[in-house]
């Protein structure tokens, strides 16, 4: 390679912490089997609610995965990010030290930041007064711990860089992360994210009128809304050149990324600027829409989200629709982390030979217009080259990653 030309990035390491299981290849099998991760709330009392369940991360033990944090330090987005990251290294067969020694960081997303500890200081603030807050939960407030524990867990000394564009999140980090290795900024990159549910989100999205009662049906003629979720999700990274010489397992080639922001509604996302956001990756990626063999959706299962987005793939691709697919069918929406799944599915899809499915689909809506395939029910044997992750954002913050097999 001449010197200073960009270099080829691969994923050589995948963890995941999620309701459907934990590790890559547990979540991987659930998700291929359609499975469902969503069940009634335990983590706080949901009785006031009409609505009682959500995609929670159930026996959850960070001091099983977790070699240098110390637990009671840090808040469960933090404990959720730092274990991937570490299932993630360890998925990876590198030698921990050397990648503590070299040029290595993280780049982590949420939407809501260590919710449950800004949920117990609110408490203590309304009870008691500010005198009455934790001095140790305001320690591990700060959403910028969230990378930081990442870092802190893996002996990283690169920077530690939380993104907080809410439910596109992850896919920023990948793409920020995917430039730092290619341009040599830095030899290895940890991309992912982590969020938890809580009281305040799962009555926010109650109030918009977005949560779905029990189940998450994304694309089908009778969905109604979201199921709010968590976990934490990791990605490892470096150049494909380095990962081909140390013999590593490649799932998948980074291939470019698209970001932009439309800034036009709070809410309501925008399809001109999601189909120009496709676009950009596009370009950037070097593919052409008949070159995307699959898309993993944002597939929220809100009849305006899904409407939307399939209305922005048709810009870019005519009628000629390649297979879309949502796995919060089975997960639920996991906030920050959402569009890391979605990243970790695709490189099993990849590498493996299968294209995820959409769980809970009994109509494919017809008001979607024809040619829609939401690969309904459980996963499908496939081939897939090159695919396409999708995240957005309210606010209007669009993230599209693109993925290709290694070759």
């Amino acid at each position: 390679m001449p010197e200073g030309a960009p270099r080829r990035v691969a994923v050589t390491g995948l963890g995941a912490v999620s309701s459907l299981g934990t590790g890559a290849r547990t979540f991987a099998q659930a998700i291929r089997e359609g499975r469902s991760g969503v069940s009634p709330i335990r983590s706080f009392d949901a009785s006031g609610f009409p609505y009682t369940f959500a995609g929670e991360v159930h026996d959850f033990e960070p001091e099983r995965l977790l070699r240098r944090l110390r637990i009671g330090e840090w808040g469960r987005s933090s404990l959720f990010a730092a274990s991937a990251a570490r299932l993630a290294l360890t998925d990876a067969g590198i030698d921990p030290g050397r990648v503590s020694a070299a040029r290595a960081g993280s780049a982590m997303g949420t939407t809501l930041g260590e919710s449950a500890v800004i949920e117990a200081l609110t408490s203590q603030w309304v009870h008691g007064g500010l005198k009455d807050l934790d001095p140790a939960l305001v320690r591990q407030a700060p959403a910028g711990r969230i990378a930081t524990a990442v870092n802190a867990e893996l002996g990283l000394t690169g920077e530690a860089h939380t993104i907080a564009t809410a439910c596109s999140a992850s896919n920023y980090t990948l793409g920020y992360a995917y430039d730092m290795v290619r341009t040599g900024e830095a030899e290895f990159m940890i991309s992912g994210g982590a969020d938890s549910v809580n009281r305040w989100e799962h009555a926010g999205f109650y109030r918009l009128g977005a949560l779905a009662e029990s189940v998450c049906r994304p694309f089908d003629t009778h969905r109604s809304g979201i199921l709010t979720a968590e976990g934490g999700v990791a990605l490892f990274l470096e150049p494909f050149e380095g990962a081909v010489a140390r013999g590593a397992r490649i799932y998948a080639e980074v291939l470019g990324y698209g970001v932009n922001c439309d800034a036009r509604h709070p809410v309501a996302p925008d399809p001109t600027s999601i189909a120009e956001c496709i676009r950009a990756a596009h370009r950037n990626a070097g593919v052409r829409p008949e070159d995307i063999d699959y898309i993993c959706a944002h597939g929220t299962g809100t009849p305006t989200n899904d409407a939307t987005e399939v209305r922005a793939v048709r810009e870019v691709f005519g009628d000629e629709l390649p297979p879309i697919s949502s796995i919060k069918s089975m997960i639920g929406h996991t906030m920050g982390a959402a569009s890391g799944f979605g990243a970790l599915i695709c490189c099993m899809a990849l590498h493996d030979g299968f294209l995820p499915p959409t769980a809970n689909v009994t109509e494919t809506d017809p008001a979607l217009g024809p040619g829609v395939d939401c690969v309904p029910g459980t996963g499908r044997a496939a081939s897939p080259r090159i695919v396409q992750n999708h995240g957005f954002a309210f606010g209007g913050n669009n993230a599209i990653t693109i993925l290709g097999r290694a070759a």
